[in-house]
């Protein structure tokens, strides 16, 4: 067989890596580097380092010798010269399966050259059935006793079996067993390891590896960085006597060598990597579970705390808002109540639908909170006092009902407003009438003008006077009127009252004094009459004919120019038809008109037959016949004009009638709509068949189709806008008003995100409980069967519980599910329970187990041990809470991680 010698083949090796990074050592499988062994890059420097000192290989020497003596003792053999030893393979395949608890073939028992290359030949098949390549090693070289291929197969076994598993974080091998070592002494002065050779040679890396896994068994303050060989020696003899360690190196070769052999320190270092490694895997658990208790922890706190936060807020905005809408402060005019109605809109539209969101997410977060601490079997999260989420929907409630309150006292004050100003109008138009007609009358009543009258002009004023009282008399109604519009207005608060009284007090007591005039003047005049007896019949009868037809043209007047308010249809056509009616007596008037003038030229008819020269005035009436031409052409006029105002506002009502028909079709559709997706929402959550996942995307889609609709909801929301402008309040076409169809809308809005808030709290619960979906099923089957208004069961037997029987099991099953004892049971509560009899949750019993094992089994634990195991955040965390430990014999400093594992699971008052 033709075989290269060990140096050459080195020197060609690293060549061909020099051309080749691709080459290595460990070989290539299918064009890569065999990532098995990702430590074998660096051999071929290894191999040229070693070949140019030969302090190396007597190190390696002693090295591997006293590795191999380490496990070989285990079988009662021992090596002294390792090429030698080795030769005939029997102790090296005994080596074998020592270090790898495994059988290797039967060797042979021969010792003729052949005997002996079968056996390494066996030895060497082993090796290589692990995954290691072995390059230019043959069974010749070991059998010749070739020492550095001994040495160099020696290496490639203590690389596979010490160094190949170490695995530290996510790097292994050499770079692992590096990274311990740094992190083991990162703490200690004047350590520095970056290297398996010169970072050694003081000694101090090897005594801080002892101290801080066995601090008991050197005093590392004491160590002196001058002294490299009492450091080594010391750290070497510890390591024999304590821990079991053979003495592989000595510390005047390490000291005397620029650069100690890096093979012969990491086969040391490997020794105390696998002595402390079961200990500190341990340890590093329980600190893992200390970790993740104290990250849970941690994380509910501050869920805890956003929610004080975000409940502080929205009770403040409340506590602000709810005192606007409670103040019930009159204004004067419409114009400021209706700036008052534009900021309670503008309040409903841009301020509370941001906090209707937030008061939703508060719920959504509050009860994924409780979850939370459910799943991780914490203690129930309770709000600040005042903070609760009960405490806050009874705030939100107090704002609707003030709300409510202040939207129907707007209306209504906007309303009687709208009285208030058309009877102030009609007030002043009155009074005007009246004030007008009433001028002079009272100088009138005053004068004497009969005692110097001649019978016929007493008799005349006689007549006159009638007729006064007649048109007096006629004006009482209109008085009586004025008195009852003041009433009224004083009633409904008019905010000049005080100038109507006045003027309704002058009115009266004006005609008061008419009355009492008239009344004189009457006495007076009869006391005269039975001196008078000519009287022209004619002027009498014009008189008395002509002032009530004059009356009754003013009263037409009037009532043709009088106001009206109406709010329907019916009630302009009744307007309508009290005109028609009205038009309808304008012949038989006309026919009084003809026979009042008729009178008047019965009169000049007279005087020019008889040549009557006397004045042709009436003195009897005031009235003539000019005037009543005049007002009969008047109200003519007005007729139309009020067809033409009773028709204007006729289209006035239709246009509100489309308004209030067009508010009533959205209304009558979106009504029903909200109603349909909360029945969807309700049958989509009750559903078995499908997964939690296919419910929640089912949801998804139905809040996607809720979102896309809102704009019905704005567009409602402007034809109702558009109907309060025009002052429509009240509408037969549906039963839906804008309060109903906001409240179905935000109650479906806090509906579908409460069930989705659901259905990812019993994913959240199935995940971290380990429940499958065939489980969530049979769970949602058993308590749809027990329930009666879908969303609660009511239990009162332990069907539902049908694993326990016996009064006191399900006593004590719901002291669980219903601690209040409401005898109404929640789906999640079902759930819980029915999951933490089997669920395989952390408990205060394993977070104390695992302090007591960083604790080295002492009731009490020390600031330093926390911050040597636990990660800087969490070593805090601790030492900030957990209380002093109160037993005897503890040092100064000393804490209680019992009290405090026990705090966190809510069994003590900590």
């Amino acid at each position: 067989m033709f075989r290269l010698s060990f140096p050459w083949q080195t020197l060609q090796r690293i060549q061909n890596y020099d051309h080749n990074p691709g080459l290595c050592v460990g070989g290539v499988v299918g064009g890569k580097i065999n990532t098995l062994f990702p430590y074998m890059i660096q051999e071929e420097e290894w191999d040229r380092d070693m070949l140019l000192d030969p302090a190396w290989e007597q190190q390696q020497r002693k090295t591997f010798t006293a590795w191999c003596n380490s496990h070989l003792r285990k079988a009662g053999v021992q090596i002294e010269n390792i090429e030698e030893d080795f030769r005939n393979g029997l102790k090296l395949m005994l080596l074998l399966e020592v270090i790898s608890g495994e059988r290797l073939p039967k060797p042979d028992r021969g010792k003729m050259r052949f005997h002996k290359i079968a056996n390494v030949n066996k030895a060497l098949d082993f090796i290589t059935s692990k995954g290691v390549k072995l390059v230019s090693i043959g069974a010749e070289e070991i059998v010749d006793g070739n020492v550095k291929m001994t040495l160099g197969m020696i290496w490639t076994i203590i690389l596979r079996f010490a160094i190949q598993d170490i695995s530290v974080e996510e790097t292994s091998a050499k770079e692992g067993l590096l990274l311990w070592c740094q992190r083991k002494t990162a703490p200690y002065r004047n350590v520095n390891v970056q290297n398996f050779h010169v970072s050694w040679k003081d000694g101090l890396a090897f005594c801080a590896l002892i101290h801080r896994h066995r601090p008991d068994l050197l005093d590392y303050s004491k160590l002196n960085k001058d002294d490299p060989l009492g450091n080594l020696n010391l750290a070497f003899d510890i390591a024999e006597k304590h821990l079991d360690i053979p003495k592989m190196l000595d510390a005047e070769d390490i000291i005397n060598t620029p650069k100690p052999d890096e093979r012969a320190i990491m086969t040391y270092v490997s020794c105390f990597y696998h002595a402390f490694a079961g200990a500190e895997q341990v340890a590093e658990t329980a600190a893992n579970r200390i970790c993740k208790v104290l990250g849970v922890n941690q994380e509910n706190e501050k869920l805890m705390e956003e929610y004080e936060r975000l409940a502080s807020e929205l009770l403040e905005w409340i506590r602000r808002t709810t005192p606007w809408l409670e103040n019930r402060t009159p204004e004067k005019t419409m114009a400021e109540m209706q700036r008052k109605l534009e900021d309670f809109r503008d309040y409903r539209r841009q301020h509370k639908p941001p906090k209707v969101q937030e008061k939703c997410q508060l719920e959504i977060n509050f009860n994924t909170l409780q979850t939370k601490l459910r799943i991780s079997n914490r203690p129930a999260f309770m709000p600040s006092e005042g903070k609760m989420v009960s405490d806050i929907a009874s705030a939100w409630q107090g704002l609707e009902q003030a709300e409510k309150g202040y939207e129907e006292w707007l209306l209504t004050e906007i309303r009687r407003l709208e009285r208030v100003d058309h009877l102030a109008e009609k007030f002043r138009q009155k009074a005007t009438n009246h004030e007008n007609w009433a001028s002079g009358k009272e100088l009138f009543l005053s004068q004497k003008d009969y005692e110097t009258a001649t019978l016929t002009e007493i008799r005349a004023l006689l007549r006159k006077h009638e007729a006064f009282e007649s048109d007096l008399a006629a004006h009482q109604d209109r008085v009586e009127q004025i008195a009852a519009i003041a009433q009224e207005l004083n009633e409904l608060d008019y905010h000049d009252v005080a100038a109507v009284n006045q003027r309704c007090q002058s009115i009266c007591d004006l005609w008061d004094k008419l009355g009492t005039l008239t009344q004189k003047r009457r006495e007076a005049l009869e006391r005269t009459e039975k001196l008078l007896e000519t009287i022209d019949q004619l002027f009498l009868e014009f008189a008395k004919r002509s002032a009530p037809f004059n009356n009754w043209m003013e009263g037409a007047m009037e009532d043709l120019q009088d106001m009206f308010i109406v709010h329907t249809i019916e009630e302009v056509q009744s307007l309508i038809a009290a005109h028609e009616q009205f038009k309808a007596t304008l012949p038989e008037a006309d026919s009084e008109r003809q026979a009042i003038l008729g009178i008047h030229n019965e009169v000049q008819k007279i005087s020019q037959s008889y040549g009557i020269k006397a004045s042709f005035i009436n003195p009897y009436s005031t009235i003539t016949t000019e005037e009543l031409l005049n007002k009969w052409e008047k109200v003519k006029k007005l007729v139309p004009q009020r067809d033409s105002a009773l028709q204007e506002e006729m289209a006035r009502q239709h246009a509100h009638e489309r308004l209030r028909r067009q508010f009533a079709a959205q209304a009558n559709l979106i009504g029903p709509w909200i109603q349909t997706r909360m029945e969807e929402i309700g049958r989509c959550s009750l559903e078995i068949g499908g997964t939690l996942e296919d419910q929640m995307t089912q949801l998804k889609q139905i809040e996607h189709v809720i979102v896309a609709y809102k704009p019905n909801i704005d567009k409602l929301e402007g034809d109702h806008q558009l109907i309060q402008e025009s002052l429509v309040f009240d509408n037969k076409h549906t039963n839906y008003t804008m309060e109903h169809i906001r409240v179905g809308w935000e109650l479906l809005l806090t509906t579908i995100a409460r069930t989705i808030n659901e259905i990812e709290t019993q994913i959240l619960t199935r995940d971290a409980k380990g429940i499958s979906q065939q489980q969530m099923n049979e769970f949602r089957s058993s308590f749809n069967h027990f329930d009666r208004v879908q969303s609660f069961c009511h239990f009162t037997s332990l069907e539902p519980f049908s694993a326990y029987s016996g009064e006191v099991e399900f006593a004590r099953i719901m002291m669980l599910v219903d601690p209040n004892a409401t005898g109404i049971v929640s789906f999640q509560s079902f759930i819980d329970f029915m999951t933490r009899e089997t669920a395989d949750t952390d408990t205060a019993e394993q977070v104390v187990a695992s302090f007591r094992i960083l604790a080295a089994d002492k009731p009490y634990i020390l600031v330093e041990e926390l911050r040597r195991e636990l990660p800087p955040e969490q070593a805090e965390y601790c030492i900030m809470r957990m209380p002093p430990y109160a037993g005897h014999g503890a040092p100064p400093g000393a804490l209680d991680y019992t009290a405090f594992s026990t705090a966190l699971y809510g069994e003590s008052d900590l």
